[in-house]
């Protein structure tokens, strides 16, 4: 669900106070896109949704999430959007925070 390698590598990469700060402000910026979907998924829009997602996910080692909006952008860039499953994503990003969150702990006592 998590590839805690990157995070670690991420960690490593800009040091635990940046580290932080990037985690608050990717936490931030993919609620906001998560509420929009939970809400009102934009269908015109879902595939840079999407996308933005999967990029942002695939930063801070959400693996799972990363690949389910993946999957949706792709059939949403091919005009299927009936496809995505827009709940599946939902569910599979606060199982993935929730991993993330509780794992933050150990990672930065490691």
């Amino acid at each position: 669900m998590i590839n805690w390698n990157r995070v670690r590598e991420l960690r490593d990469e800009i040091g635990e106070a940046e580290f932080a700060e990037v985690v608050a402000i990717f936490l931030e910026e993919v609620e906001s896109e998560i509420d929009v979907l939970r809400q009102q998924p934009d269908l015109h829009n879902l595939e840079a949704q999407l996308h933005f997602l999967k990029g942002s996910a695939l930063n801070l080692g959400f693996a799972d999430f990363s690949t389910l909006c993946q999957h949706g952008e792709v059939a949403a860039r091919q005009g299927q959007t009936s496809l995505v499953d827009i709940s599946a994503i939902l569910r599979c990003y606060e199982q993935s925070r929730s991993v993330f969150v509780h794992g933050l702990p150990d990672l930065v006592a490691a």
